[in-house]
């Protein structure tokens, strides 16, 4: 026997006394003790194990030695388990995560609906020229496509509470800052920066829910309810709007600042810390080049109001597709992407993303545009016009809220079809009723269509965070939500370009969109599985 092997051997036979005696005593510590000593033996195993000259031990003995050395190790050393940094801080508060997060989404969607009913008093207030007006609507939604996806990824790699908390703050600032500005230049430029505090608010919100609720049950209650808060937010923000643009529209945005800077308020106190830092420095060229590409996209679809021929429009259109096309290379170049591109060929990915877009379009740029069809073509009232958007918001609301039950039982890109499908049935329930009323006409469309959206605002957070690693759950949320806003721009351009032909054309247009985003959601799947689902 060599001596490393009778020094091991001497040593364990004092650790098992001792760990005899401290049981007898009934001593917790000699438990401690025995563990350390237990580690001290391995240790100096190795240690004169790698001095010894021999390398070779007799058969009896290396048995010998062996059923020692098993006797010695049959309680094995504790050893930590080592798992991703998650959370930073305090421990994580899942209930007080979901009201703030839902509370701050709340506000920055009233703030974004918010324009529809206080357009009128803006273009008289500014004496906005008309080529103008669609800038006041599409400021906000410029802010949240540039900024989104970068939101989103700096929200995973440094700190999804921090972006939180930055996005708030920023919305109630530049909220007031709005309520003040003078001229149209400004407002717009004001609603630029609103759009992108709430691109940092929307991002992260998914992420800081993801960090905080568990996989299964728990995070898809969790995401429904976040979605819920995105129809209550679109339901809200014309009714508040309608009540205070009867005194003065900048009373709206002065109103909502005081939630958001609140919303701050708590979420500096009940929020923790959480990311997923993959390494390396922000991906900042392509972060740049992809917002010059969405302000491109968007500057054109917002000036091809007045044609789409125009230079102008064309050169903006060329921009933001050699803009995006550098993006890609940019990525595929890049060490720490902003965004993986590989999951473009995961189906989930491709439904989340298209569905997004086709509710920007078909959905989200319809009903921007109601209240504006309601007004020219039965003469109704902001007020009138924001209780049959309540309809359909508040519909969606309570649907989104309920959506949950049907999780196990349905997937969340079939829940998508259905969502469209029924939007596209509602939409069609309207026809006629824009052009020779009665109100009371578009009452079951309304609600059909918001059960529909209802569908679509559960399913999409879910499949925003399901579609990619729960590390990057920020990042998803981004890229569900940047595909929605460049949608509802376009489906805002659309609207108003066949607008002209009449409210029925409109219709029309928003159910066709639909029912071809349930037919390509549905598609995605199979056309994607042979290797790409994964």
């Amino acid at each position: 026997m060599t001596q490393a092997a009778r020094n091991i051997r001497s040593t364990e036979a004092e650790v098992e006394a001792g760990f005899e005696t401290g049981v007898e005593a009934g001593v917790e510590t000699e438990v401690e003790t025995e563990v350390e000593a237990r580690t001290e033996v391995e240790a100096r195993a190795e240690v004169e194990a790698s001095t010894e000259a021999t390398t070779e031990v007799a058969p009896a003995n290396a048995n010998a030695s062996a059923t020692g050395t098993a006797s010695a190790t049959a309680t094995p050393t504790p050893t930590p388990i080592t798992r991703p940094l998650r959370t930073v801080g305090p421990a994580v508060r899942p209930g007080a995560t979901l009201a703030v997060t839902s509370a701050a989404t709340a506000v920055a969607l009233m703030n974004y609906t918010a324009p529809m009913l206080t357009l009128p008093g803006m273009t008289a207030s500014f004496h906005t020229a008309l080529s103008a007006q669609a800038w006041l609507l599409n400021g906000a939604p410029l802010g949240l496509a540039a900024l989104l996806l970068i939101a989103g990824s700096l929200a995973d790699d440094h700190g999804r509470r921090r972006v939180f908390l930055a996005g708030t703050l920023a919305l109630g600032i530049t909220m007031g800052l709005g309520a003040l500005a003078p001229t149209t230049l400004t407002f717009t430029l004001a609603r630029v920066a609103q759009g992108m505090a709430s691109a940092a608010i929307l991002a992260s919100s998914l992420g800081l829910l993801v960090a905080a609720f568990p996989a299964g049950s728990a995070r898809i209650h969790a995401t429904g309810v976040w979605g819920a808060f995105v129809s209550g937010g679109i339901a809200l923000g014309p009714l508040l709007a309608g009540s205070l643009a009867t005194l003065n529209w900048r009373l709206i945005y002065g109103a909502l600042a005081v939630p958001a800077l609140i919303t701050a308020g708590f979420a500096l106190r009940t929020l923790t810390e959480s990311r997923a830092p993959r390494g390396g420095r922000p991906d900042v060229s392509a972060a740049f080049t992809l917002s010059l590409a969405f302000t491109a996209l968007i500057g054109a679809l917002t000036l091809g109001h007045d044609g789409w021929l125009r230079p102008g429009v064309l050169v903006l259109l060329a921009a933001a597709a050699v803009l995006t096309a550098v993006f890609v290379l940019v990525e595929r170049r890049a060490t720490s992407p902003m965004i993986d591109l590989a999951l473009f060929r995961r189906a989930e990915f491709l439904a989340s993303s298209a569905g997004a877009l086709f509710t920007g379009l078909a959905v989200i740029g319809f009903f921007s545009y109601l209240p504006a069809l309601l007004s020219r073509s039965l003469g109704t009232s902001p007020m009138n016009a924001a209780w049959l958007f309540v309809l359909w918001s508040g519909s969606a609301f309570v649907v989104a809220l309920q959506a949950r039950r049907l999780a196990s039982r349905v997937a969340a890109r079939h829940q998508l079809a259905i969502g469209f499908v029924l939007h596209a049935a509602g939409v069609l329930a309207m026809l006629g009723a824009l052009t020779s009323g009665p109100l009371p006409r578009l009452i079951p469309g309304l609600l059909l269509a918001g059960i529909g959206s209802g569908l679509l605002n559960a399913a999409l957070p879910r499949l925003a965070v399901e579609s990619v690693p729960a590390e990057r759950a920020a990042m998803g949320s981004g890229a569900n939500n940047t595909a929605r806003y460049i949608g509802s721009s376009a489906g805002v351009a659309l609207t108003i370009a066949v607008a002209p032909a009449g409210p029925n054309t409109v219709l029309v247009l928003s159910a066709a969109l639909a029912a071809l985003a349930a037919a390509l959601t549905v598609m995605l799947r199979s056309r994607a599985r042979p290797g790409l689902s994964g």
